[in-house]
């Protein structure tokens, strides 16, 4: 047996050999990171990058080369006993051909388009009223949605904005009429997955994750709309959506899935006492 794998091969018993941990990498990448920042600010922040990288790289490499550091750590094994409240185990019979479809009810294609246009349509409200309050206008807010499609509107002023156009008229109908029928249809799929009080948690935490990807990205998408839009109004819109969007698909009819239909007799029928009968005999 080598020398290497005496040091760091299985002749020793009840321990594993890692890595040594090092803090080289993370002060490395620190170093470059003010290496660069000083380009477009200081040359000092540079400085004192370059004061980091270096010694950084040589004791990372000093403990990589010739050969890896490592240290040996005990290895303590135990059987762990797997424990359960649950009396009864249900078990899901399914075929060697039929992949397990989570949840067991689900909505309709139209469900959603119901609650996309509900929500598209109460949606308006805050929407106008932002426009009202800000700009004394109920046109601003359209506007401004239609502006995105628009490379001519890029550098309009507040008055031209508040004015009537027939063009952004139907550009911002177009875009809103599609943007609220695709996020219904997804608050239709979305709905049965939440388990506590779906109308609340996809009525807040939906347009809250929507703001977060918007916010990050509408400066590309949008430039005019990242400049003048108000947060805060956009927020209340959104959540405006999503209450009365997901209140909408809720009173829908839902719709079996084919796990559901899978499942044994006795539980689409309701027979709870039987079916508990066939766990315990299980």
């Amino acid at each position: 047996m080598s020398v290497s794998e005496s040091e760091h091969g299985q002749d020793h018993k009840g321990v594993v050999h890692l890595p040594t941990p090092t803090s080289w990498p993370i002060v490395l990448s620190l170093g470059i990171t003010l290496l660069l920042a000083g380009l477009v600010t200081s040359w000092v922040i540079s400085v004192l990058g370059v004061v980091l990288i270096v010694p950084s790289t040589i004791g990372w490499f000093r403990q990589v080369l010739p050969h890896e550091q490592h240290e040996a750590v005990p290895v303590i094994t135990r059987v762990e006993a797997i424990t359960s409240r649950r009396i009864n185990v249900i078990r899901i019979p399914l075929s060697e051909d039929h992949r397990q479809v989570l949840p067991y009810e689900t909505y309709t294609i139209l469900a959603g388009v119901k609650g996309g246009i509900a929500g598209g349509i109460a949606m308006i409200v805050p929407a106008t009223l932002y426009g009202l309050i800000r700009y004394h206008s109920i046109w601003y807010s359209m506007n401004l949605l239609a502006a995105g499609g628009f490379v001519s509107w890029a550098n309009a002023s507040n008055a031209f904005l508040s004015a009537f156009h027939p063009e952004g008229f139907l550009a911002a109908l177009a875009i809103h009429v599609v943007t609220s029928l695709l996020v219904g249809l997804l608050y239709g799929a979305m709905l049965p997955m939440f388990p506590w009080k779906p109308i609340f948690t996809a009525g807040f935490a939906a347009p809250f994750l929507w703001t977060g990807i918007l916010y990050s990205a509408l400066g590309v998408i949008s430039p005019i709309l990242d400049q003048r839009i108000d947060w805060l109004w956009f927020v209340l819109s959104q959540i405006t959506f999503g209450l009365v969007c997901g209140f909408v698909v809720n009173l829908q009819v839902r719709v079996r899935t084919d796990q559901f239909r899978s499942l044994p007799f006795s539980v689409r029928a309701g027979l709870e006492g039987a079916h508990k009968r066939d766990g315990e005999d299980e």
